[in-house]
Order: C-alpha cells, then sequence, then structure tokens
C-alpha cells in the first residue's frame, strides 16, 4: 500500500487525506496545531460557483485602493517594507487584468460545480450531518453603480451556465417575509450552497480518524529532506516521517513549508473575522453577501454568523476592532430590523486565507519533485473548493485523468 504525508490539517489537508484514502492510501496528517481553530471554523459556510471571478482584478484594485484609507473597510493592505508583501502586491497588479478575469471564469466555474457535487456525494457517504443546504444565496446590494456591476456578473453567470436570477426589492422579501430589507434589488444564485464549518470540521477529523488515517497534531514539520528529483523523507518534532507521496497543503504557513525545498509558492495571509450571533429573533433561511460592505451573512445550526474583511499583512493575533465594527455598523444598512451590538474581543473568530497573487489556487503536482503536490492558495473559497481539490490531488498521485483542467492552477507558475 502507498502511504501518502500531508502537511496541514485544515480543510483543504483533510479533504485531501478522504480521497487518498478512500482510493487505497495509507494517510498521515502533520497539523501544526491541535486542529480546533483552524481557518474553516470561522467561514461563511458558502459553496460558490458564483465566485468564478478571482480576487487579482481590475475592480478590486480601483475599490481596494479607496478603502486602503477608511479603518472599518472591507479590505486593507498594510503598508510595509516587507520584501514579500511588496513582491506578492507587484504580482497582484500585474495579474488585475480584465483578460485574467476572463481566462480564470470557466475554470473556475468548472471545479467549483464539481465540489458542489462532491460535497453531495460526501454528505451521502460519510453520513456526516453538516448542514448542506441548497438554497442559494443572495447578493444584496444598495448603489446604482453595484447594481450595473451585479446586472453584468448575471449575464456572465447565465454564459457560463450557471443559475442566477436578477430580484425586485419585493421579490428578495417574498423570499424571507419576516426579515426586513433596505436595498435596491439582489441577484439570487441558485447554484451556490451553504453549510455548517463547525460540524463538517469535527466531523471529518473523527471519520478519518475511525477510518485509520493518523493525523499528528502539534507536530510542525522543520526540514523536508529530498535527493534525485522527488522527497524522500522529512522531520517533525525529531521524528521522521516517510511516504511514498507528499502534500503541501499549510494554508497561510504554506510558502515557508514551500521554501525548505526551495519551491516559490507566493502567498499572503490575508486575515477575516467572523461571529455568532445565537437565536436571533427572526430567523434566515438564505445566506447573503452584502455587495458594497463585503459582509457575508448566513443562518447556520440555528444561528447567524457574520463574517467579512481581507486584511493582508504578516500573521498575527491582533484583533483590529474597527474592522469588527465595519462588519457590525454594515448590517443594519441592509438589515434595518437587525441592530447588533459590537461583539466581546472573546466571542470574535479570526483566521489567516492563503491569498495568491492571482487570486487562483495552487493546485496539483510539483514540477520540481516527482512524488510531492501543492495544494493552497484558496483566499475566500477554501471551503467551497476544498473537496474538488482533494479529489484532483488523489487523481494526480492515482495517474487518473481529472474531471476537469487544472492548468490555470500550476503551482509552478511563479518559480
Amino acid at each position: 500500500m502507498s502511504k501518502a504525508i500531508i502537511i496541514g490539517g485544515g480543510i483543504i489537508g483533510l479533504f485531501s487525506a478522504y480521497y487518498l484514502h478512500k482510493s487505497g492510501w495509507e494517510v498521515e496528517v502533520l497539523e501544526q496545531g491541535d486542529l480546533s481553530d483552524n481557518c474553516s471554523y470561522g467561514n461563511a459556510g458558502m459553496i460558490t460557483p458564483s465566485h468564478f471571478v478571482p480576487l487579482a482584478s481590475p475592480g478590486m484594485v480601483e475599490q481596494g485602493t479607496r478603502w486602503m484609507f477608511n479603518s472599518k473597510s472591507p479590505f486593507y493592505v498594510k503598508p510595509s517594507l516587507n520584501a514579500e508583501l511588496i513582491s506578492w502586491g507587484l504580482k497582484f497588479l500585474k495579474s488585475a487584468t480584465k483578460k485574467h478575469v476572463d481566462r480564470s471564469a470557466a475554470g473556475l466555474r468548472d471545479i467549483s460545480l464539481l465540489s458542489k457535487s462532491l460535497y453531495q456525494q460526501f454528505e451521502k457517504d460519510s453520513g456526516i450531518d453538516f448542514g448542506l443546504e441548497d438554497k442559494g444565496i443572495l447578493m444584496l446590494f444598495k448603489s446604482a453603480k453595484v447594481e450595473e456591476e451585479e446586472l453584468h456578473m448575471v449575464e456572465k453567470a447565465t454564459s457560463l451556465g450557471l443559475d442566477a436570477q436578477y430580484l425586485t426589492p419585493d421579490e428578495c422579501r417574498k423570499l424571507q417575509p419576516d426579515i426586513e430589507l433596505d436595498i435596491l434589488g439582489a441577484v439570487h444564485y441558485h447554484c451556490d450552497a451553504h453549510m455548517y464549518p463547525n460540524k463538517l470540521m469535527a466531523g471529518l477529523i473523527k471519520y478519518l480518524e475511525t477510518e485509520g488515517v493518523r493525523i499528528h497534531r502539534n507536530t510542525r514539520v522543520a526540514k523536508i529532506n529530498h535527493g534525485a528529483g522527488k522527497i524522500t523523507s522529512l522531520m517533525a518534532d525529531n521524528k521522521e516521517f516517510t511516504g511514498d507521496a507528499y502534500i503541501i497543503a499549510g494554508g497561510s504557513w504554506s510558502p515557508g513549508i514551500a521554501n525548505l525545498v526551495d519551491l516559490n509558492v507566493p502567498l499572503m495571509p490575508g486575515k477575516g473575522y467572523s461571529f455568532m450571533v445565537d437565536k436571533p429573533a427572526k430567523p434566515m433561511a438564505i445566506p447573503s453577501i452584502l455587495c458594497e460592505a463585503r459582509v457575508a451573512v448566513t443562518p447556520m445550526n440555528g444561528s447567524i454568523r457574520f463574517g467579512g474583511t481581507m486584511e493582508i499583512g504578516k500573521i498575527n493575533n491582533q484583533i483590529n476592532m474597527n474592522r469588527v465594527k465595519g462588519i457590525v455598523e454594515s448590517v443594519p444598512k441592509y438589515f434595518p430590523g437587525i441592530n447588533l451590538p459590537l461583539p466581546e474581543q472573546k466571542n470574535i473568530w479570526f483566521g489567516f486565507r492563503p491569498v495568491s497573487p492571482d487570486g487562483l489556487p495552487y493546485i496539483g503536482l510539483s514540477k520540481k519533485y516527482k512524488n510531492m503536490a501543492i495544494a493552497t492558495g484558496h483566499a475566500m473559497i477554501g471551503l467551497s473548493l476544498a473537496p474538488v481539490t482533494g479529489k484532483l490531488i488523489a487523481d494526480a498521485f492515482n495517474g487518473t485523468d481529472s474531471q476537469v483542467d487544472i492548468s490555470l492552477f500550476d503551482p509552478g507558475r511563479y518559480q
């Protein structure tokens, strides 16, 4: 039996473990933390084929420049002389073109739709109840400028074969009559879905360990040995681990791991925040994204999760309360009946999304080491793309043709 060593126990690493184990591999996962609080736990829980525009786009550069001077804005890059940030920023600017957006759309659509179908199959096969609901997502907007942008997006989405529908405010209210709305309109992406990430993570970890996947917690990789174009072993906590295949799935920590074998995987951590409101007075059924505010609102497990912001900078454990205030203050502008208190710091979750310079994930085999794969860089759609990423990694090592073209996501594109 072949053996795979996966570096990283986040949602991407765990689904890689799931599909490799399912196809007959022995699997060990090395996770630097204790698996209790990685990036997927505080996720908005959305499965989003609608997100076919990469973060690196002309609109993000234009809008992001304006947001830079607002401490409560959804997007912020902390100015720094950090060479990694400068290099990442220059690559981001180079990628943020209409040509890049157009070239990326079909590829992102394809892996997103496949990932959604894999989630549905996983729910049946695993028996795990993680609150998967196929109700779509509402993009709510308040301004004529954003309405124009969203109408253009609907046209693009339908041309890509995605199920999307423009709604008037009244049509939107009929979907959730108990929820008060102050909007100019909405787009309902019927192609999307949502879940409760905390139940997914807990259930997946338990399932894997029950099935014989070994997960080593608090185990940080310190050295990776290699020779003759392949990885031979790695050292973690003064122990040697050997396998036939190795996968870097370390999220925002992946560049440091890749550097151990002289691979360049440019990423910056994008800090996001979220918090829960338990037992809301008026329950919500359909998740929403508040377009102008870039805030996600998701009903899950009888509660509502509010999340947002993209704070590009070094990994740190500080909570920027102004960013959280920005989320809190945006909600009643769309939902006048929902006035949120500012949550206490102890109730605020934060995590680091791994953001590649071109806004596309890294998925596939390394060209430098024939038995190593990279699976990271998913930014805000890591939870959404986790099953398809795991399946594609397993297919690559099994020599199986993938169901979708993954050339866009070549992990060696910055070598």
